[in-house]
């Protein structure tokens, strides 16, 4: 059984941050930390570390991927109805 993980924006959310005082204390844009928060599949290593010390949070409890990926959300495919 897998351990239980949370994502980027949970640890974030739990410590009572915004995106914008994270990108602060990073030295990053809001909007990277919210590219991260989305999927963290390529993480720098520098910024992970970063966020981890920050989310006072060990690296084996964070999801690390696409969000929607650990909240079970899946986008359906859209196919087009030919009208006859």
């Amino acid at each position: 059984m897998e351990p239980f993980k949370i994502t980027l924006r949970a640890a974030r959310v739990n410590c009572g941050l915004t995106t914008k005082e994270v990108a602060e204390y990073t030295g990053k844009c809001f909007d990277t930390i919210n590219k991260y928060e989305l999927d963290s599949t390529n993480i720098p290593h520098e910024l992970m570390v970063s966020l981890l010390n920050l989310y006072k949070v060990p690296f084996s409890y964070i999801f690390f991927g696409r969000e929607s990926e650990k909240l079970g959300f899946n986008r359906a495919k859209k196919s087009r109805r030919k009208t006859s």
